[in-house]
């Protein structure tokens, strides 16, 4: 399976998830579509910084091919994968009223 194709089903999951499996719904916002530039831009700067060193590399026969910051395009797609699962589990077990843990009391 190319990475092109693993991205995808990346993404397919999360709108699955979010849409469907835990119903936050968190795509069809204006506020998750607002804040999204900051992670994506934070997004950038890592993976320029990793592919743009050599850190990180790509078969290029598993990827597209185009790049923005040194990085293949099916990056961004994983990214908004990992942060829209992320947030839609926090926002479900927030609406549960699961907290973390409690913080120690200071003395």
């Amino acid at each position: 399976m190319s990475y092109t194709v693993t991205a995808a089903l990346g993404v397919l999951g999360a709108l699955v998830l979010d849409l469907l499996v835990l119903r936050t719904r968190l795509v069809a916002g204006r506020v998750f579509w607002a804040t999204y530039p900051i992670v994506l831009a934070a997004q950038l700067v890592s993976n320029g910084i990793l592919t743009g060193r050599g850190i990180v590399r790509y078969d290029r026969h598993a990827i597209l091919g185009p790049r923005l910051a040194h990085a293949p395009v099916e990056d961004l797609a994983f990214g908004f994968a990992l942060v829209l699962t992320a947030l839609s589990v926090w926002v479900w077990l927030g609406r549960r009223g699961i907290d973390g843990p409690v913080p120690p009391r200071a003395r």
